[in-house]
């Protein structure tokens, strides 16, 4: 796209949280700078990087930085932090290891938000080449080939699926965030989850962008996966009545029939035993997350 004047094109910022980014925020700024529709400014918050992220930052001339103390940052309050110091009309979230599949990337992104019903965009999330079979199998369940936008009326259909958000590839009206009163904090995780929920409960609509793409994956380990799904499953129990009551258990099991059966199918046997394990670390740190704050909420209920 050639740069335009009109006062119809949407200014675009783009926010990306780093911490310690060296070896991926060239990558990144360098794709970005690449893409065919015009950015207002890369906002990068950065918590008290000790490499050389802030040298990286310098090179790129639309890039400019924020730092904050390390134990300061927060998945709500720091991205409100950056939404709120942002001059775009859309405000697009990456993480600092999710990489644009092409230059056309961010255009296709913002193309649906054009409509002032929808409030958010979310892109794919391809599997990076370093990707476990399991984990690219995730990625193909989680971010499917198929665009589609979700309202209210969706929720008794799709479950917590309702909610899906990842501001690892997010694009988000300023205009309606600011109205909404933006991303809950402090918080553990899923701070995109929960404000989805408040933009379906509104009247709102969010577009699954399946055009627009990016490499994001990550092979955790089983501590990893534990802490991940401990802290996912105490946030979504505290938020339990925003989310209708939903679980993540059916969609869960979804996801892992699906994968077990493509690593079934290619005879990937040893894949599909460490993925059963893989499950066990999301379950249980799914349930006694969600125990934990059930824990919490008794010990404050009988003060």
């Amino acid at each position: 796209m050639n740069e335009k004047t009109s006062q119809n094109v949407l200014r675009v910022s783009v926010v990306i949280p780093t911490l310690n980014a060296g070896g991926e925020l060239d990558s990144l700024l360098s794709a970005l700078s690449e893409q065919h529709y015009p950015i207002e400014e890369i906002l990068i918050v950065d918590s008290s990087s000790e490499d050389k992220t802030a040298d990286i930052c310098r090179r790129f001339e639309k890039a400019r930085m924020i730092s904050i103390p390390r134990e300061d940052f927060d998945h709500g309050r720091t991205r409100d932090l950056a939404m709120r110091s942002c001059r775009g009309d859309i405000v697009v979230f990456l993480t600092q290891d999710a990489i644009p599949a092409d230059g056309s990337f961010l255009e296709k992104l913002i193309a649906p938000l054009t409509d002032p019903t929808l409030a958010i965009s979310v892109g794919r999330q391809l599997p990076r080449k370093d990707a476990t079979k399991a984990e690219a199998f995730v990625r193909d369940f989680n971010y499917p080939p198929a665009s589609f936008v979700r309202s209210k009326e969706d929720i008794p259909r799709l479950g917590i699926k309702a909610f899906f958000c990842s501001d690892s590839c997010a694009a988000y009206r300023k205009d309606i965030y600011l109205k909404l009163g933006g991303f809950e904090y402090p918080i553990k995780t899923n701070e995109d989850m929960f404000y989805a929920a408040k933009v379906l409960q509104s009247g709102y609509r969010i577009a699954y962008t399946a055009e627009a793409m990016v490499y994001h994956s990550h092979n955790f380990t089983l501590r990893q996966q534990y802490r991940r799904n401990y802290i996912q499953g105490y946030e979504i129990e505290r938020h339990r009545d925003l989310l209708g009551g939903a679980s993540l258990d059916t969609e869960g099991l979804k996801l892992v029939r699906s994968v077990s059966g493509k690593l079934l199918k290619e005879g990937a046997v040893g894949s599909f035993l460490l993925f059963g394990l893989d499950c066990c670390a999301r379950w249980l740190g799914n349930r006694n997350g969600k125990a934990a704050y059930r824990r919490e909420a008794r010990h404050v209920g009988d003060k």
